[in-house]
């Protein structure tokens, strides 16, 4: 019986700017690790694994995001600018309090909005943005 979703694991090619986007955004880095050996090539069927990973915990503890470098073998690369309709994409959404001041924080990492910013009803404000490696990222704002 499943007891909760752990975490989500996201292969980049620069470590470092994805841990700093994600920070920026407001999650904390629970740590880091390389990983390689035969466990890890059985596990995720590849030869020659070496990988290194930041854990990445939102600020009420409750979700991670795994940030994967792999130095070997070489990453596989996708099309980074892949539309949100793509076959397998993947998207993360975030709840945000303030999603002006998000969005600006994050434009110096490289943030670009995917659409546009937008209301829905008189209950939410959302974007779609991309971030480090391609990374779909959504926003959503609570209105009062």
């Amino acid at each position: 019986m499943m007891q909760r979703l752990d975490n989500i694991a996201i292969v980049v090619d620069d470590l470092e700017a994805a841990k700093a986007f994600f920070t920026e955004l407001g999650l904390e880095l629970e740590g880091e690790a390389t990983v390689e050996g035969s466990e890890v090539d059985r596990l995720v069927g590849l030869e020659g694994v070496r990988s290194d990973i930041a854990m990445m915990r939102t600020p009420d503890g409750h979700g991670r995001l795994e940030l994967t470098k792999y130095q070997s073998p070489s990453i596989r690369a996708s099309d980074p600018q892949a539309p949100a309709n793509t076959l397998g994409a993947h998207r993360v959404m975030f709840a945000v309090s303030n999603m002006d001041d998000v969005l600006e924080r994050l434009r110096p990492h490289g943030a670009e909005l995917l659409g546009e910013l937008v209301q829905y009803e008189n209950s939410y404000r959302l974007c779609y943005l991309r971030g480090p490696a391609g990374i779909l990222v959504a926003l959503a704002e609570q209105l009062t």
